[in-house]
């Protein structure tokens, strides 16, 4: 399955580029991650729980970050396995660019599975992935930029800042 979509980020490129290779960002942002530790120059080793459809299963496997141009684009690749339930792997191929006063993030996605996940049906899975893949980019949007506010601060008060920027003082 492959899916691609963009999202404009308020922030600056080097914010937005420093959060993908944050690992607690990371562990923060993959929907059901138990466990993320590494560096994104060696890989991250990863834990995850996940319900698809009827299967659920503990996923365990690598992150990798590679195809990296400084500032602007990497890949994100991940395999994990889930015992009998089966395997997932995909990979995100992200670009950054800057917009305005934010940062336009692209990204295209590549997902596959097998095992007892692959029975379920394309229609399932997709519809897992593009979730997955949503989800992840929400958080991570609320991480570095803050959550979406429906009202705008009080005069006088500070914007609110996602937990990222607070944590690198912007």
């Amino acid at each position: 399955m492959q899916m691609n979509d963009s999202r404009l980020i308020i922030a600056p490129p080097a914010t937005v580029w420093a959060a993908l290779f944050d690992p607690e960002v990371l562990k923060a942002c993959v929907p059901g991650c138990e466990e993320l530790t590494g560096t994104a120059e060696d890989g991250f080793e990863a834990a995850v729980v996940q319900k698809v459809g009827p299967v659920k299963a503990r996923f365990t496997g690598l992150v990798k970050l590679s195809d990296i141009v400084p500032g602007e684009s990497c890949t994100i690749s991940g395999e994990g396995k889930g015992g009998a339930a089966g395997f997932a792997k995909g990979a995100a191929r992200v670009r950054l660019t800057p917009e305005g006063t934010g940062t336009k993030l692209d990204y295209e996605v590549e997902a596959n599975v097998g095992g007892k996940l692959a029975q379920l049906g394309s229609r399932i899975i997709d519809g897992f992935a593009r979730k997955m893949a949503d989800d992840f980019f929400n958080r991570f949007q609320d991480a570095v930029e803050g959550p979406d506010t429906a009202e705008p601060p009080a005069e006088g008060e500070p914007p609110k800042k996602g937990w990222f920027k607070r944590l690198i003082g912007e």
